[in-house]
Parts: C-alpha cells; structure tokens; sequence
C-alpha cells in the first residue's frame, strides 16, 4: 500500500461508522465504475489495435524492426 492510500484509511478510519460505510460503498462503487471504463475503451479500441499490430508486423517482416534493448529505455 502506498503511504497516500495508507494516510487515506488513515483519515477515513475517523469517521464515524455510518460515514465509514458509505466512504467505503463510494469506493467500491467508484473502483467498480473505473473497471468498466477501462473495459469500454479497451472493447472500443480492438480495430485499431488490430490495425496497429498489422501495420507493427509488416515493418517486422520488411525488416524495418529492431530487437528492444531495455537497458537502453
């Protein structure tokens, strides 16, 4: 846990039970909702990663490619 998020339960273990309970079911909610959009924009983009992995593979093949060196990154 990050020592933000720690601070953050931290500070929400203040409240009171009732204001606990609905902090925590915003959360939820919140995380919930997150998931979903990041599933909408990955459904939505398939096409134009197909699109981009063509168009990866066929510099690959043209040999216009280099193998990655990730101690140069």
């Amino acid at each position: 846990m990050t020592p933000l998020l720690s601070k953050a339960f931290e500070e929400a273990a203040k409240l009171s039970e009732q204001e606990q309970t609905a902090f925590a079911n915003w959360m939820l909610a919140e995380l919930a909702a997150s998931e979903r959009r990041w599933e909408k924009a990955f459904e939505d983009s398939q096409d134009l990663l197909a699109q981009l992995a063509d168009e990866a593979l066929a510099k690959h093949h043209a040999g216009q490619t280099r193998e990655l060196d990730p101690e140069k990154l």
